[in-house]
Parts: C-alpha cells; structure tokens; sequence
C-alpha cells in the first residue's frame, strides 16, 4: 500500500503539470498573443518534438545507464524553469521557445513514470490502471482549479504556467525520494543499437505490433484536433468556464481505468482498442452538432467520451507494449510508443489542423466549427476501418539478441 501510494502520488503530479497549462493553451495564444490557427498548431507540435526525442533519451539512459527516477526528477526541474518563462512572454517567437524546451524536457517523463510504476509492480495489467488513474485526477484538479479561479474569463491564463512550474518543480524533488529503478543494463558496454533504440524498434517485426504502431500514428492525426482547438471552441460557442467542462472527460476516464482489467479480460486487446478509436468519430461527430444552448447536452456527452478515447487506445495500448516487451527493452518500448503517438502522429495531425482551422475562420474572428469537427471524425473512421482489417492479436514475437 506505501508503494501503491508514492505511484499515485507520482502520476498525480505528473498529469497535474501537463493539464495545468495544456488544456487552454489554444485560448491563451489565440486572446492573449493574438495567434492564429497555424500558430497555434505550430505551439503543439512542441509536444510532438519531444516526445520524438523521448524514446532515445529514455532508451539510451533510463535502460543503460542511469536510474529511471533520478533522470524523471532533473528533467522536471528543467521543465519547471522553461514552463515559468514561458508564461512571461509577449511574443509567440519567444513564448514558442520557451514551450519547446519544457515539452523536451517533459515528454520523456511519461515514459518514465510508466516505466516506474511496472518496475514495481508484480501484475502491471491488473495494478497499473488502479495507480494511473491518479494522474487523470491530477488533471482533474488542475482544471478544476483554472475554472474555480476565473482565469479564463479575466484573461489570466498566464498564471497556468506558474502554477504548472510548481508543479514541475514539485515532483522534480519528489522524483528524488522514489525507490531505486535502475537500468535493466547497468554495467553493459552500449553497443550501437542501444544508443539508435534498435531492440525496441525490434517489435515492428511482429506484424501485429506493427499494424498497432501504424495504426497508433494515424489515429493520434484527429486527435490533434481534440487537443488543440476543444478549449478554444468551448469558449467560441459561449461556454463559460470551459476548463472545468473539460474535466468531465478526466471524470470519465476514473472511471473506465477501473474497469480496464476487466475490459481487456472480456474483449481482448483488438476489441478494445478498437473501441477507443471508434469513440474518437463518434466524439467529434458529437461537437459538430452541439451549441451552447439547447444542444449542449451533446457537447457534454463529446466531452465524456474522452475517457473512452483515452483509456481504450492509449492506456490500453501503454499495457499491450509492457505485455509484449521482453524486459531488458520495456522503457524502450514505452518510449517509442509515445514517439508513434505524441510524437508522429500529434505532429502530422498538428501540422494539419491549424491550417484546416484557419481556413473555416469567419469574418467575425470566430469559426465554423461544424465543418471543422466532421473532418477528424472522418478520419478516425477510416483508421478504425484499417485497424480492423489488419491487426491480429498475435502473441509476442522475441526481440533479436544483440548478437543476431
């Protein structure tokens, strides 16, 4: 149970710093900087860049050389100084580049504290989701907060990236406190496919992972959508304190990672998945037919399908890699499949919806965002149609030894 709790309290910090300042990132640019959609897209993509570069720096040291929670606590100490100036600039160029460093410094961490927690763990599938659901209250929290304090409505939103540094500084210095996790290969020389990742990469040989990773970079391209312009188009229509609406999909998502164990028992990890992308068509279908108004009651149920989403693909997808990954390459693995979700496919889908956005922009500043929200969902349609059609739950294939 003491383990139990410092997992959770771990996770809680960790998705409190990312849901302090992301969730209305695109309404702060867009009134505070006056940024347009691509810009907007472009302050994303920072997300995408590192998780990118995540699987080599969690590849590289945290399975080789240095101990998985001393890496996470200097990584957030960074992160918590570049959040903190970033919230103190007047220009997207500098805001920009303040955001990159910290989402460079951040994005690793989610590979980590995965990697932690089923280091410790003695049935991941089953523990894990029970401790991971502490990180969707952290973000609860954090968007419950933005809500509660008005900075939406008193265009404070700048005060989202102070209150994200202390977060970030926090568990930097709580990271420091965790047990020892040390690398599955201290004290092995590094040969050349540990510096490119090449055992983690591996897994691809398995057509059944394969068919996942691909289909896991395609879906995440509507998924930028939800990510960078839902807060933004919840304040567009008139919803007053949107922050805290958003956190219905965090409330959600407590929920169904109870139930994960359950649900990957009875459906499988094919059914499963599926379910997740076939939630993302529907959730954006959802958006497109909601207001403010009369219609709001569609709005919130788009919102509540976001613990759907989450869960049945990423969460679920973060169990099916640890399951299939031989041991010596599992923070590898975690780490490149973050590369296929937040990084390749947040980045093509963050390249593509701000231009997509932008060009549904009205004469009166706002936007049509019927038209806007039809696109994804036709897009997640056709990912869940190819994932069907392809993807075999196969059992795992071994990872080459360094010597073949």
């Amino acid at each position: 149970m003491t383990m139990r709790l410092r997992l959770s309290t771990m996770l809680f910090l960790e998705f409190f710093v990312w849901g302090a300042w992301f969730v209305t990132l695109g309404t702060y640019l867009a009134v505070e900087l006056e940024a347009t959609g691509s810009q907007i897209a472009l302050a994303f993509l920072t997300q995408s860049l590192g998780a990118i570069l995540a699987p080599f720096i969690v590849g590289l040291i945290a399975d080789r050389f240095f101990s998985a929670q001393r890496i996470l606590g200097v990584l957030h100490v960074v992160s918590a100084v570049m959040l903190f100036l970033a919230g103190r600039q007047d220009s997207f160029g500098a805001f920009f580049v303040c955001a990159l460093l910290a989402m460079i410094a951040f994005m690793p961490t989610l590979a980590l504290v995965n990697s932690i927690s089923f280091r410790r763990m003695e049935s991941p599938e089953k523990q894990f989701p029970g401790v991971r659901l502490f990180g969707t209250v952290g973000w609860i929290v954090a968007g419950l907060l933005i809500g509660w304090l008005g900075w939406e409505g008193g265009e404070r939103l700048e005060l989202t990236f102070v209150m994200a540094a202390l977060g970030s500084a926090a568990l930097g210095v709580y990271a420091f406190t965790l047990p020892d996790t040390p690398p599955h290969g201290r004290g092995e020389r590094p040969t050349v496919r540990d510096v490119l990742g090449l055992d983690a990469l591996a897994l691809l040989r398995s057509r059944s992972y394969l068919v996942f990773f691909i289909a896991s970079v395609l879906i995440c391209i509507p998924l930028a959508f939800y990510y960078n312009f839902t807060n933004l188009y919840l304040n567009e229509i008139g919803v007053s304190g949107a922050a805290g609406w958003q956190t219905l999909g965090q409330f959600s998502e407590v929920a169904f990672l109870l139930a994960m164990p359950l649900m990957l028992r009875k459906l499988g990890v094919k059914r499963t998945l599926l379910i997740g992308m076939a939630a993302w068509a529907l959730r954006y279908v959802l958006f497109a037919l909601g207001d403010a108004d009369s219609l709001f009651a569609l709005v919130l149920l788009g919102l509540v399908l976001h613990g759907v989403c989450y869960d049945f693909f990423f969460v679920a997808g973060q169990i099916y890699t640890d399951r299939f990954a031989p041991a010596r390459v599992r923070s590898a693995a975690q780490g490149l499949i973050s590369l296929a979700t937040y990084g390749v496919g947040l980045l093509i889908g963050s390249l593509v919806s701000g231009p997509i956005v932008d060009a549904f922009l009205r004469a009166d500043g706002t936007h049509a965002w019927q038209s806007v929200w039809l696109i994804p969902a036709a897009l997640a349609v056709v990912v869940a149609v190819f994932f069907v059609l392809a993807f075999r739950e196969d059992a795992p294939a071994p990872v080459p030894s360094e010597s073949s």
